[in-house]
């Protein structure tokens, strides 16, 4: 008697749980259809602004896959979004990505990857802010407010080429040291906003090098960016803890080009110009830094940036 209502108590709960298993997939599928129709997410080209790069690195690479099933996908989802220099972006965590919105959770209060991922785009296709909004049923969107608007975008541009028509060496080098050399000499090191957080100009942007003569390092750096990208060269941002400076590709090979420091304050005031990190390796880079410590970047995130 008792082996029977075992054997009777073990088929009701595997009835109750299919019953369960029934339900809850019937459940699933009235959210995915009626709730969320249309799950596929796509960036078609003709939504992609002028400074897409569609480059794939070490750490992010580009993707038209938009159902992510690992927190890779999610950051390469992130990048690519970035990249395309879309203001907002709806997507859908896989069915089976059971860690989605956790993993979607840190990945957007995690500030210092974002940043990261945000060195891989060019300057005006960068975050100011980026915000994450994301439901039960999977569905995320991301908002983005841009660091430059349409119309310092359009000011910037106008600048840039007035500064291009001075240059007229083709050699490509050469006109890396011209801008190099231009803005270190149009250009103070903004230690008011460093050293007493007293905010005057846009330092940490291209901005203040190119129109207020003041900078600091994000501002050299995201000028620099925009003249390499001028040049057809391949480049990112590589940042340390409390530092950043340009990272670019010349015949296949990737050197450190570093303004900031190449625009030393003086105790006498008098300006000077250094070329101690223009166009050097990963291993002079060391070699240089070793008592500085300001270029200790992570190896994991720019592996370009180590060959």
């Amino acid at each position: 008697m008792k082996i029977r209502k075992l054997t009777a108590v073990g088929i009701l709960m595997v009835v109750l749980g299919a019953i369960f298993l029934y339900r809850t997939e019937l459940v699933t599928f009235y959210m995915n259809t009626f709730l969320n129709p249309n799950r596929e997410a796509s960036i078609d080209s003709s939504e992609r602004n002028e400074y897409y790069t569609g480059a794939n690195y070490f750490y992010v690479q580009s993707t038209n896959n938009f159902t992510p099933t690992s927190k890779q996908d999610l950051k390469n989802i992130y990048y690519t979004v970035l990249d395309s220099g879309l203001d907002d972006f709806t997507f859908y965590c896989d069915d089976n990505y059971k860690d989605c919105l956790k993993d979607i959770k840190d990945l957007s209060n995690d500030q210092i990857t974002l940043s990261h991922i945000n060195n891989f785009v060019h300057p005006f296709n960068s975050f100011k802010n980026i915000e994450t909004e994301f439901d039960s049923l999977g569905k995320i969107v991301i908002h983005i407010e841009h660091t430059y608007s349409d119309d310092d975008i359009a000011r910037i541009n106008r600048k840039v080429d007035e500064i291009l028509t001075t240059i007229t060496t083709t050699d490509t080098q050469e006109k890396i040291k011209a801008v190099h050399d231009y803005l270190i000499h149009s250009t103070r090191y903004d230690s008011e906003r460093t050293d007493h957080n007293i905010v005057t100009y846009e330092s940490d942007n291209a901005i203040g090098p190119l129109f207020q003569g003041y900078g600091i390092c994000g501002g050299y750096t995201d000028a620099m960016a925009i003249f390499l990208t001028r040049f057809g060269l391949p480049n990112i941002k590589v940042a340390s803890e409390n530092h950043i400076w340009n990272l670019v590709q010349l015949n296949q090979q990737w050197y450190h080009l570093d303004v900031t420091w190449d625009d030393p304050i003086t105790t006498s005031g008098i300006d000077t110009i250094e070329y101690s990190f223009f166009l050097i390796d990963a291993s002079k880079l060391d070699e240089i830094d070793v008592d500085q410590h300001q270029h200790d970047f992570d190896p994991t995130v720019y592996e370009e940036a180590t060959i």
